[in-house]
């Protein structure tokens, strides 16, 4: 919608396919905990979050800024604010009233919304193909942009059908695979009844040098939440080398280890060790019961651990993860079209007049607003692309007639 707001504006007659039954579906779904629209951190800093692929979306996100993005929402009517983690958010919160406010514009400005057409490539003339209620149409376009998602959350619409038809067509996709997930743990029936849906808060999850702070959702396949997104790109590598990963939990990240086993050296007398570490370190039960359920392979028990034993525990309890969540359930994708099959523009170098974005590119960002703004701003760039093709082609015919 980002890039047919942008060829609109530019005068081009523009018509959105949409395979659901309405338009923002997916949209809506990010919104649902709060829509966290972009971050506020240093522009350097936030390009950075994208890895690899920063050098191929550097300039699309300078070209639409998260300041840009921002602006945008209040042009909508819909004012921003910086939460206290730096990330971004309308006042509203939601996303139903953005998307109000942004299909009433695209309305207005002759952009056409064709529900429950679902595009399934091309045929031998280079037609669309789309499958409707009515039953199969083709459709003739000068310019078309593709945004079909990743393959995530395929009951709104993005199930990765079209990596088959561009492949097919001779262009490179990587493998479509989660990110920003689940992690798979297999607990015991113990831990899994007692502590499934009770967050760990105030953590922070280490594999190897990388570390990430924030909170976990204990599930009944394994950790959900902010620390274990966050370490998602290297959990899939370490999975993919080897299989499983270890990761470790540190329940008191603000507290050191050696301050730790000096509040642990106070006599415990006749209390639980449950209750002891409740009192003495704030842990709350589903922590304690952590601590258990690493150790229940180990000879040496949390409750007759030393406190220097106990500290280390403490601060790095092992998990081993034997997997990432399901594709279907994943917050995003990584995978997609590699960046050399398209140019600045973000034109399919073997379809002239094919324009790509979103996350049917191979790019990767953590969750904190970096999703929402290389979509944005890729659409954008796309939209533009587009645009200036539609003006090439236009002149082209021009001078053709000339002659």
């Amino acid at each position: 919608m980002m890039a047919a707001e942008v060829l609109a504006s530019g005068s081009a007659i523009v018509t959105v396919y949409d395979r659901m039954p309405s338009a923002g579906r997916k949209f809506l779904l990010a919104g649902r905990g709060g829509l966290n629209i972009t971050h506020s951190e240093e522009f350097e800093r936030l390009v950075g979050r994208y890895g690899a692929a920063m050098p191929r979306l550097r300039a699309a996100i300078e070209s639409f800024s998260p300041a840009a993005l921002q602006a945008w929402c209040e042009g909508l009517g819909q004012t921003t604010f910086v939460g206290s983690s730096g990330r971004v958010f309308p006042k509203a919160f939601k996303s139903s009233p953005l998307l109000r406010a942004w299909l009433q514009r695209l309305d207005a400005s002759g952009v056409a919304f064709k529900p429950r057409h679902h595009w399934t490539g091309w045929d031998d003339d280079g037609a669309h193909i789309f499958v409707t209620p009515e039953g199969r149409i083709t459709i003739r376009a000068a310019a078309t942009v593709l945004a079909l998602g990743g393959g995530s959350w395929p009951r709104l619409g993005s199930d990765g059908g079209w990596v088959d038809v561009l492949t097919r067509a001779g262009i490179t996709v990587t493998p479509l695979a989660p990110s920003n997930c689940g992690l798979i743990v297999r607990w015991s029936d113990v831990f899994q009844k007692r502590f499934s849906g009770t967050p760990l808060k105030r953590i922070a999850l280490s594999l190897g040098r990388r570390t990430a702070r924030g909170e976990a959702i204990i599930t009944n396949s394994g950790l959900e939440g902010s620390a274990i997104y966050a370490l998602s790109a290297p959990l899939r590598k370490a999975l993919a080398a080897a299989g499983e990963a270890v990761v470790h939990v540190d329940l008191r990240p603000d507290i050191s280890q050696d301050a730790l086993k000096e509040s642990l050296g106070a006599t415990r007398g006749k209390q639980s060790l449950a209750t002891y570490l409740r009192k003495v370190l704030a842990l709350a039960p589903a922590a304690i019961g952590l601590l258990h359920e690493a150790t229940i392979a180990s000879a040496e028990r949390p409750s007759t651990m030393a406190p220097g034993a106990l500290a280390r525990l403490i601060k790095a309890v092992p998990i081993r993860v034997s997997g990432l969540a399901q594709l279907a359930r994943a917050i995003s994708t990584t995978g997609g079209i590699a960046f050399e099959e398209i140019d600045e523009r973000f034109m399919l170098h073997r379809m002239p007049g094919v324009f790509v974005a979103g996350e049917m590119l191979d790019w990767d960002a953590p969750t904190g607003g970096y999703l929402m703004q290389a979509s944005f701003a890729t659409g954008a760039s796309a939209g533009h692309g587009a645009l200036e093709w539609l003006k090439l082609s236009r002149n082209v015919r021009l001078d053709s007639e000339g002659l």
